[in-house]
């Protein structure tokens, strides 16, 4: 029998930019990559499973697991509680996945499931009154500030600036649902330095120093090489649930 097999080259291209002030800026001309199909967390086996360490995992995402165990634990009774007395409730879900420059993928998981804050909760009264328009929620903040989250945040401890692709202006997410009743948007953050990034908020607008925080999540610091190409994808789920 005879057999015909076919090669065709395949690969990507990137261009390094070195700016006279020292900067190196990226330039991707390959499609982004698609999420991982992170799962909602409306199951308890969901939030173990992608959030506690696993052997069949690399041990760079069990080591960050174990040490982000403070960060989801501090919030997580809260979310048990509400879903053991089947109470109507609402809450964020975080999580991250880094993408190494040469393409590897390293999925960390959930980082956090809080927390929604009150300027948040402010921002979806006046939508239901087309005072604002909800779906403005789709801007991803990342900084490297600490602190633990509280319903009283209005902003990120401290918000990249220069660091994003576009100096000053975050990554837009791509918004769909993961469910009936969970809002999805996922962005991707290319910075143009090396960052270590502990921090996460969804906003109402692009330019920093400004819009409405709906959520701020703490985690275990990811760090990422700039010069290397190395990306962070976040993938935030607002999950409302119905009770009674």
């Amino acid at each position: 029998m005879h057999r015909v097999a076919e090669t065709r080259p395949a690969g990507t291209l990137g261009l390094t930019v070195f700016r006279g002030d020292g900067r190196v800026e990226h330039i991707r001309t390959a499609p982004e990559p698609a999420p991982t199909p992170w799962p909602s967390t409306n199951k308890l086996s969901d939030i173990v499973r992608h959030s506690q360490p696993d052997k069949s995992l690399s041990d760079e995402v069990n080591r960050w697991r174990r040490a982000n165990r403070r960060n989801l634990n501090r919030r997580m009774r809260h979310l048990l509680a509400a879903k053991a007395m089947r109470l109507p409730s609402f809450w964020g879900a975080l999580y991250l996945e880094k993408i190494r420059g040469d393409g590897e993928r390293i999925p960390y998981g959930l980082a956090s499931v809080a927390v929604v804050t009150t300027t948040g909760v402010n921002f979806i009264v006046d939508a239901f009154q087309n005072l604002v328009e909800l779906e403005a929620m789709n801007f991803h903040g990342f900084g490297t500030g600490a602190g633990a989250e509280a319903v009283g945040n209005t902003a990120l401890t401290t918000e990249l600036t220069t660091q994003y692709a576009t100096d000053n202006v975050r990554p837009t997410g791509t918004q769909s649902e993961n469910g009936a009743n969970v809002y999805r948007t996922v962005a991707t953050l290319d910075p143009d330095a090396d960052v270590g990034i502990t921090e996460h908020g969804i906003f109402s607008q692009a330019a920093t120093g400004g819009g409405v925080l709906l959520d701020r999540s703490l985690f275990s610091v990811i760090n990422l090489v700039g010069a290397t190409g190395d990306t962070l994808q976040a993938t935030y789920d607002f999950t409302v649930t119905s009770g009674g």
